[in-house]
């Protein structure tokens, strides 16, 4: 009887051995570091971002609103917040924060979460770590169908978000189809989309001409160039759902773009079906990018330094990577976007045009650094 006990005590320890080190990368001290410094941007930037308006507050008031308990503990409040149901009566300042300032904040961070790890796996797919939504028409497709809805089909702008998630969706697909020949291969699949990208940039440019009302030019402008001016608790129900799927996808498919960095014949030898996987992966990064393409427009750059930013602080296993665009893509978006709004006061300027600063000059810096830019 003892020894049939030694025995499944031991098979037990094995396993909880097994277990601890499938998971013991969690606890490498650069990814902690990495994801404890972008959850304090998140926050100071959160509370700088409630604290600056019409209705002007303290930091410490910003605080006291935002913490809270009657409002943060209020399973009522948290239903009118994610469901639309009736909110609860709570202090003005409460009120202020919570329905108007903070959504605005939360659309921030699910943005800047879907574009970093949608820009790490099209890096992966591509197996070049200068692809991104915006190289590989994802982001062109998008814009594209919003000019039209903006400008030709106006009544059709209430499904605006999930127009250009279409838009989107089916400029990738274009690009694979350009791309395949017998199967698809990194460097195919870069040149399709800056193809694709540049017919649909095109057209975009063209369509502004055919738009006389000056206000559906500059939402039009606010679109294609990401804002998140405006932005309320609908737009977290929007992207939210999409959000936990397409991180979860991520992260388990993260072991399959560690493969994918190997080299075709290397993937090919591990028995892995290269253009299903490939497929599978970009589906993921496509899904993501249109949820933060549905809710903000098309915000520049994002996914395409927040990759290289963790890459550079944790290395290129994936594992590691998915998990630290996911914290560091919102603290980027959300201090890019207290840039945006604090800048030039009271006039507050499109997220887009500040992530595209930020991006320019952290490329002039990689490009001074790094003499093999491109191919990962």
């Amino acid at each position: 009887m003892s020894g049939g006990e030694s025995g499944v005590g031991e098979t037990y320890s094995s396993g909880s051995t097994v277990e601890g080190r499938r998971f013991s990368w969690l606890l490498d001290p650069k990814l902690i570091t990495v994801a404890l410094v972008s959850l304090a941007v998140v926050f100071l930037g959160g509370l700088v971002q409630v604290s600056f308006g019409a209705y002007s507050m303290t930091i410490t008031e910003a605080w006291f609103a935002v913490f809270n308990p009657d409002v943060l503990f209020n399973t009522q409040a948290w239903n009118g917040f994610l469901f639309g149901g009736e909110l609860p009566d709570m202090s003005q300042e409460s009120l202020i924060a919570w329905n108007i300032r903070l959504p605005r904040v939360f659309v921030a961070i699910l943005v800047g979460m879907n574009l970093g790890f949608s820009g790490a796996i099209f890096q992966a797919v591509t197996r070049n770590e200068l692809a991104s939504p915006f190289i590989l028409g994802v982001s062109s497709g998008a814009g594209l169908m919003i000019l039209l809805t903006l400008v030709v089909f106006g009544s059709l702008t209430a499904f605006l978000p999930l127009i250009a998630s279409v838009g989107g969706g089916v400029a990738f697909l274009v690009v694979y189809l350009i791309a395949w020949k017998n199967g698809t291969s990194p460097v195919r699949l870069v040149l399709a989309g800056v193809i694709v990208g540049t017919v649909l940039g095109s057209l975009q440019t063209g369509i502004f001409f055919f738009a006389d009302d000056i206000g559906v030019v500059q939402s039009a402008i606010a679109w294609t160039t990401g804002s998140l001016t405006g932005t309320d608790w609908q737009q977290v129900r929007i992207a939210l759902p999409w959000t936990v799927v397409a991180v979860g996808l991520a992260v388990v498919g993260s072991r399959q773009c560690n493969v994918l960095l190997l080299g075709e014949q290397t993937a090919k030898s591990l028995g892995m079906s290269i253009e299903r996987v490939r497929f599978a992966l970009s589906g993921v990064a496509v899904l993501a990018a249109a949820a933060s393409i549905a809710v903000a427009g098309i915000v520049s750059f994002v996914g395409l330094i927040v990759p290289h930013i963790v890459r550079n602080m944790v290395g290129s296993d994936y594992k590691k990577l998915i998990v630290g665009c996911v914290f560091v893509g919102p603290a980027l978006m959300v201090a890019a976007d207290v840039g945006a709004r604090l800048a030039l006061n009271p006039v507050q300027i499109p997220v887009g045009i500040v992530t595209g600063l930020i991006g320019g000059i952290y490329f002039l810096y990689l490009m001074k650094k790094k003499e093999n830019l491109g191919e990962i």
